[in-house]
């Protein structure tokens, strides 16, 4: 099985002592986000997870242990814009910190095990087209050598992001002026020696030179692992999503880094007061059990199928 770690919440950046703290212990409980009462056990044995998929803007604060998965394969997803403070408060200072901490991680485990996600990208009055082509090519050109994949995508208006949204005025591009924004960065990417993809998008960004990505990759999975597995696209993503199925570990309203886009959060009070309940050597996140929560086994099993030989990628 593949974990996800987490697209709900900043676990490296936050959470990483408890992350750890349960691989330790082997196993985690995770809450129904539908039904809070019903909470599932995971258990975390190297034998049933074939691959631990991160989400962050920011892994600093787990890095120095991460020999502690020696066990476990496992790549970053890790954010990185052009956004200042005012988007991203809890972000550091990305010129100064983040693209540093980036190039430390892909040294530290190699450049084809951290993807760079430049996303969401949302335009206005400060943000505007010529901003973003300005700052992806900086970043690109400081990662240069340190990522092999870029992936963007165009921010969505759900309930619980729309007022922010509203408040920052956003405007979006159509037609042919999108597709010459999507066409520039392709082309930043590029020559920068990145393969680019989109991430969830309906609009075909093909003919720019931007396919469709998995951020939960099946291909990416098994070129780490050196073995195929059997599995199913992710029924619980949007349509347009290429995921491949996996257990999520993580918890809403328990992100820490305030983006003013983020739809994880319902309010900066409701993860001011889950965060206060965080206990390192609790098995839930941000929280303890009751007696009305009825816990569950969740069936976990390997998708492993068959080795993969070093032909099956091109390789001599």
């Amino acid at each position: 099985m593949i974990l996800s770690v987490s697209r709900r919440t900043d676990i490296p950046n936050y959470y990483s002592d408890w992350f750890y703290e349960r691989i330790r212990q082997g196993f985690l409980y995770v809450r129904n986000p539908m039904n809070p009462h019903q909470v599932s056990r995971i258990t975390l044995s190297p034998e049933v997870i074939d691959c631990i998929v991160f989400w962050t803007k920011n892994p600093k604060p787990m890095m120095a242990r991460l020999g502690e998965l020696s066990g476990y394969p496992y790549y970053f997803q890790f954010t990185l814009t052009g956004y200042g403070t005012d988007i991203e408060p809890g972000v550091p200072h990305k010129r100064k910190q983040m693209i540093p901490i980036f190039r430390e991680l892909a040294d530290q485990i190699g450049m084809e095990r951290v993807i760079w996600r430049y996303d969401p990208v949302f335009f206005n009055k400060v943000y505007t087209r010529e901003y973003h082509e300005r700052a992806f090519e900086e970043i690109a050109g400081a990662l240069r050598g340190y990522t092999k994949k870029c992936v963007i995508s165009f921010v969505d208006i759900y309930a619980k992001n729309r007022k922010n949204m509203e408040a920052l005025d956003i405007r979006e591009l159509e037609g042919e002026e999108l597709q010459a924004f999507a066409g520039k960065l392709a082309e930043i990417a590029h020559a920068n020696q990145m393969e680019i993809a989109s991430c969830a998008e309906a609009l075909d960004l093909s003919a720019c030179g931007i396919l469709p990505n998995c951020c939960i990759d099946q291909t990416l999975i098994e070129k780490i692992i050196g073995c195929r597995i059997a599995a199913k696209k992710d029924s619980g993503q949007r349509a347009e999503c290429g995921c491949i199925e996996s257990v999520e570990v993580g918890s809403y309203h328990t992100c820490r880094n305030g983006c003013r886009y983020c739809y994880a959060n319902i309010s900066a009070e409701q993860v001011q007061r889950n965060a206060l309940q965080y206990d390192p050597a609790s098995p839930l996140l941000c929280g303890k059990l009751t007696d009305a929560d009825k816990i569950t086994e969740r069936r976990m099993k390997s998708l492993r199928s068959e080795q993969i030989s070093c032909l099956d990628f091109g390789m001599e």
